[in-house]
C-alpha cells in the first residue's frame, strides 16, 4: 500500500509539473500574440483594465518594430466585460501615438456603447485617434505630464487628386470631431481652433496641449492617475447598483 501511495504522489506531483509548463507556455504565446498577461487579481476584484499602447493598428499590419494594439483583440475583450455579470466597471489605460482612424472610432463607439461604468486614464500620451478614445468612457482622466495631440485626419497610400477625395476626408474629419464634442465638454469651434492652429506644432497644424490644459479645455473631465480613476469608477458602479435597486 505504501508504494502505491508513492507512485500516486510521484504521478501526481509529474501531472502538476506538466501543468505549470503548460500554463507558462500558455502564458508566453498570450504575451508574444496579444500582449496579453495573466495578471493576479484578488477574487472579489470587480473591475477590468484595458490597455491601449503604441499605435491603434487597423486594417493594415504594421511592421514588427511597432508598438501596436490590435483593434481586433480588443473588440471581443470589450464584449466579454459586458457580459461578465463578475466585472462592475472597466479601467481603460491610454498611451497611444494614434494610428487608424476607423479603427479608433471602432474602438471608441464600442466603450461609449457599454452599460457598465467606465474611466480612462491618459498616460504618456493620447494622441490624434487617442483623443476619441479617452473621451468614450463615462468619465476621463488626465495625469499632469501626459499630452494629447489635436490635429486633423491624414490620409496615406494611393490618393486620387480629385474634389471627391477631399470631400471624403472632410466627411471623415467631421465624424471624429463630432464624437469628441458629443462625448466631452469642448464646443466645436473650440475643438476645430485646436485642431487647425498654426504655430503650435512643427511642420504639422493642430495643437498639443498638456494635462491641466485638456481639463481647462473641456476635452478630458480631470486630472489625475489610477487612485482617481478606481474612486471614480467605484462611486459609478455604486450609483448604478443603487438605481437598479431603486427599479427593481
Amino acid at each position: 500500500m505504501m508504494s502505491i501511495n508513492m507512485n500516486d504522489d510521484k504521478d501526481n506531483a509529474e501531472k502538476e509539473s506538466e501543468q505549470e509548463e503548460t500554463n507558462a507556455s500558455s502564458l508566453v504565446e498570450k504575451i508574444q500574440q496579444l500582449g496579453q498577461s495573466n495578471v493576479p487579481q484578488a477574487p472579489d476584484s470587480n473591475i477590468h483594465v484595458l490597455s491601449i499602447i503604441g499605435q491603434v493598428e487597423g486594417h493594415l499590419q504594421l511592421p514588427p518594430q511597432n508598438k501596436t494594439t490590435k483593434y481586433e483583440h480588443l473588440l471581443p475583450q470589450l464584449i466579454a466585460v459586458e457580459q461578465n455579470p463578475k466585472i462592475e466597471g472597466l479601467i481603460i489605460l491610454l498611451n497611444t501615438v494614434g494610428g487608424d482612424v476607423e479603427a479608433g472610432l471602432a474602438l471608441a463607439e464600442m466603450i461609449a456603447s457599454m452599460s457598465k461604468p467606465t474611466t480612462s486614464i491618459v498616460l504618456g500620451g493620447g494622441h490624434s485617434i487617442g483623443a476619441p478614445i479617452a473621451v468614450a468612457t463615462d468619465y476621463s482622466f488626465i495625469v499632469p505630464t501626459a499630452t494629447m495631440t489635436i490635429h486633423p485626419v491624414r490620409l496615406t497610400g494611393l490618393v486620387i487628386g480629385v474634389p471627391q477625395t477631399f470631400e471624403y476626408l472632410d466627411k471623415m474629419q467631421e465624424r471624429v470631431i463630432q464624437f469628441i464634442v458629443e462625448h466631452s465638454n469642448i464646443d466645436t469651434e473650440k475643438l476645430k481652433d485646436l485642431m487647425f492652429a498654426k504655430g503650435n506644432l512643427t511642420r504639422d497644424i493642430g495643437t498639443n496641449v498638456v494635462g491641466k490644459e485638456a481639463v481647462n479645455y473641456g476635452l478630458i473631465d480631470e486630472v489625475g492617475g489610477v487612485k482617481e480613476a478606481i474612486q471614480k469608477l467605484n462611486n459609478l458602479i455604486q450609483g448604478e447598483q443603487s438605481r437598479e435597486e431603486g427599479v427593481s
